[in-house]
């Protein structure tokens, strides 16, 4: 078994976080894995960009190559539409709806979900929404796991005890939000 994710965003919405829960569960589960990132002036909006390769026997490559994504995970809709070259023919693309405009010819946000709802696999997530009903803003990260869990190989479970762990040394609240936000995620998950 393989499983590549290729997490895309902007600087400051936590796109490496979401990667490292992924990976963090992943390795909870026992499977191999292995990450790339790419920093692009994060901190004034840039892209972001994460290669995160699963499998149940060694990896030994940090980059998916174009075209063999199992999934693009993605905290915004442009930045998930400008690496579709790296999907997969049956691959699945789960984003938040919710564009982070950092440029000024930024495109039309009702065109950009209706492009992404052209594709024949995808799952768009109102994160930001489900995240400040969880009781964190800063939450949208953690319901886009429970979103896109439906597809990992990653046991549910796994992936809860990663977050935990994850944020334990924030405090309960901060950890029990980000518990609560993978579960909206997780009810907005279903497969298609």
């Amino acid at each position: 078994m393989k499983y590549d994710v290729l997490l895309a965003g902007v600087g400051g919405q936590g796109v490496l976080s979401l990667a490292a829960c992924i990976a963090a569960g992943a390795m909870k589960a026992g499977l191999a894995v292995r990450q790339s990132e790419v920093h692009g002036m994060a901190q004034r909006g840039g892209a972001v960009l994460a290669h995160l390769r699963l499998a149940d026997r060694p990896i030994y490559s940090d980059l998916i190559p174009r075209g063999t994504a199992d999934m693009i995970l993605g905290m915004d809709p442009l930045e998930s539409l400008r690496y579709l070259a790296y999907l997969a023919p049956g691959g699945v693309l789960v984003t938040a709806t919710e564009p982070f405009v950092n440029i000024p010819d930024y495109p039309d946000g009702g065109e950009l979900l209706a492009a992404i709802g052209r594709l024949p696999r995808h799952r768009l997530v109102d994160a930001a929404a489900l995240a400040r009903q969880a009781g964190s803003a800063r939450a949208a990260n953690m319901v886009l796991v429970g979103a896109a869990s439906g597809y990992l190989p990653i046991e549910r479970g796994k992936l809860e005890q990663a977050i935990a762990e994850m944020f334990a040394g924030k405090g309960e609240e901060v950890a029990a939000a980000n518990l609560k936000a993978f579960a909206a995620g997780l009810a907005q998950g279903g497969r298609p």
